[in-house]
């Protein structure tokens, strides 16, 4: 397995502020952009970071008590014996479509690597006490999506989330997996397996200290990373109270594409997947229904993630990928190679690759999403 990246500058101090009491990512945020460094934040007095909005006297307090509590030293100590590295928000490796959610995590510990190609991902989330068939479709989807080069999410739990994961490594794709406890635990234990090689083919990720136990209170704030980091999420079963329900909620919140997959209709763990149908979530039945869902929301990231990158890495001029990065099925290689950077007609596409008309579409829509192409008006299409 491929050695850690090194951590991001000043990531001691970065550990001893979000672990302060009375500070999560958006108070965290508001500090930062207040005194401009953790480092500062640190030096503040009481008065000055009660000036700061939301926080008040108590809570001010209660940061200034605490703020030099955790053991960053001890902590950072035991992530290199366990081959993890910590990336912070200011960090140009910082997954820009995560940085754009309201409240992102400000260190991410991380198993694995994470790259440009990470931007084009996909979230499969579900039951932990799913049927056969939706194993069978989680892997389905996280298989083909991945083929076609998207990162699958998930969340490493029992059932949907550990057939999403099984389906991705099973194409050659990469997968990311983000845990609700510390990185030194893997949970399910059964998954270490897993755990393992998620690590040397995508990333192991986490907002919690290392030792932190799988504990409840945890999961929901996994959720929203899981739809922070992904185009869209896709629910394969889903109870009502599912967990899976909050990731999808989450995603929805974060202006990402929410779909789900039909299931039986007199079976409870059907009935999240049913409701978020009815309440305007996408009926999905193929990658092609995937890649139409996310036509329009595809543009709108492009640019944002362009944006981020731009601000974040002085190499952000070249595109978010590039056709070598990533695996292309025969109909994306087939029409890439045709297209030039003179704009062709989609119906002269059609014509001349003999590839049907709902296969052009759906292929012309996965490589610009990639970033490979782009769309003119008119129903014109060029190399980008």
């Amino acid at each position: 397995m491929a050695k850690a990246q090194s951590n991001s500058a000043n990531i001691e101090n970065w550990l001893k502020l979000i672990r302060a009491d009375g500070v999560g990512p958006v108070t965290f945020a508001k500090m930062i952009k207040h005194f401009g460094s953790a480092e500062r934040v640190l030096g503040a007095s009481v008065s000055e970071l009660a000036k700061i909005d939301g926080v008040g006297f108590k809570t001010a307090e209660r940061i200034a008590s605490t703020r030099e509590k955790f053991d960053a030293a001890a902590e950072l100590e035991m992530a290199q014996k366990l081959g993890i590295w910590l990336v912070n928000l200011a960090d140009e490796r910082y997954p820009p479509v995560l940085k754009r959610i309201y409240d992102p995590p400000p260190v991410l510990y991380v198993k694995g690597s994470l790259g440009r190609q990470d931007n084009l991902a996909m979230s499969i989330v579900g039951s932990r006490g799913c049927s056969l068939y939706g194993q069978e479709q989680a892997s389905r989807f996280a298989h083909f999506l991945g083929s076609a080069g998207f990162t699958i999410c998930s969340g490493m739990a029992r059932g949907i989330d550990t057939a999403a994961h099984q389906g991705a490594l099973s194409a050659g794709g990469r997968t990311i997996a983000v845990q609700g406890c510390g990185l030194a635990r893997i949970f399910p234990p059964e998954n270490k397996k897993l755990f393992e090689l998620i690590a040397e083919s995508g990333a192991c990720l986490s907002e919690l200290p290392l030792q932190a136990e799988p504990l409840a209170v945890n999961f929901p704030p996994r959720n929203r990373i899981i739809a922070g980091l992904s185009l869209g999420t896709i629910v394969v079963e889903a109870a009502l109270r599912s967990g899976a329900l909050i990731t999808a909620r989450a995603a929805l919140d974060y202006d990402r594409e929410v779909m789900a997959v039909p299931g039986k209709i007199d079976s409870p763990l059907s009935s999240g997947a049913h409701q978020l149908i009815k309440q305007g979530a996408t009926l999905i039945e193929s990658v092609e229904d995937v890649m139409e869902a996310l036509g329009h929301i595809g543009e709108q990231l492009e640019e944002h993630v362009s944006n981020a990158a731009a601000k974040a890495s002085a190499s952000a001029d070249k595109p978010l990928f590039d056709a070598s990065q990533l695996k292309l099925s025969d109909a994306e290689k087939k029409i890439y190679d045709y297209l030039t950077k003179e704009p062709l007609h989609i119906e002269q596409i059609i014509a001349e690759t003999d590839l049907m008309p709902g296969v052009v579409n759906a292929t012309l829509i996965s490589l610009r999403l990639k970033g490979l192409i782009k769309q003119l008006p008119g129903s014109l299409f060029a190399k980008g």
